[in-house]
């Protein structure tokens, strides 16, 4: 397989947690450390991990930084991190602890000016647009809130403006362990395939990500069915 394999640890309250579909009251606690989590990763010979902050995409601004700083502080991996970056200053504090990029969403929907200005500032190497959907629509600040705005548009408007790293997730699926939805990525690669695309959303087995290595998707977020006990990570890292 080609297809950049990305674990998540989704964060509230300092511990590894995961949502059903967005939804703060569907939260299942996995781990009580995020370090330790993200060793277990690196020890297995993983190189990238997705972290978001679900306390700071909930509150508007960041709030697990220092989970951030301990985990970059402690592996070699490639982090890049999301939840809660509106202003120059939280973008600031991300990179300050750490992040090697990270991934921004709602902003690019409601402030698309301070967008384009980090894209310029900090590289598109470094940024992640965040394009979660729902009903075919983007959602916003901790997918409480759907956009007007409709997904192959918005991500044209930044594909021209010079992104090259999107993160989509489909929240009906997110969490759900039913399955990616490989139609919606497929779809967005054959508008825009100089993108790298990471896919996210329902991944429940390695089957489900050999599905997306064949259909072209060239990089996958995964977590629940790490966590649930559905995915051998070392076996599926010696296939990649």
């Amino acid at each position: 397989m080609k297809i950049e394999l990305i674990p998540a640890i989704d964060i509230i309250d300092g511990q590894c947690v995961r949502l059903t579909k967005g939804d703060y009251d569907q939260k299942t606690i996995y781990r009580n450390s995020p370090v330790e989590v993200a060793k277990e990763f690196e020890a297995l010979g993983l190189k990238r991990l997705h972290v978001v902050d679900l306390d700071g995409a909930k509150s508007k601004h960041i709030v697990n930084d220092s989970v951030l700083r301990a985990i970059t502080n402690h592996t070699q991996l490639t982090v890049d991190f999301g939840g809660g970056i509106k202003t120059d200053e939280e973008i600031e504090k991300a990179f300050a602890a750490g992040a090697a990029m990270v991934t921004v969403g709602s902003i690019a929907v409601t402030q698309p000016e301070l967008f384009m200005g980090w894209l310029e500032k900090y590289g598109a190497e470094r940024i992640i647009l965040g394009a979660d959907v729902r009903h075919g629509k983007i959602s916003i600040n901790g997918w409480k809130e759907d956009s007007s705005e409709d997904l192959l548009p918005f991500l044209k408007k930044y594909v021209d403006a010079g992104v090259k790293n999107v993160l989509c997730t489909e929240i009906s699926k997110d969490g759900t362990l039913a399955g990616p939805a490989i139609d919606l990525y497929q779809r967005i690669m054959e508008t825009y395939p100089e993108l790298h695309l990471i896919a996210s959303g329902g991944v429940s087995s390695k089957e489900d990500i050999v599905a997306l290595d064949t259909a072209g998707i060239p990089a996958v977020v995964f977590g629940k069915a790490i966590y649930e006990g559905r995915i051998n990570l070392r076996e599926l890292i010696i296939d990649n």
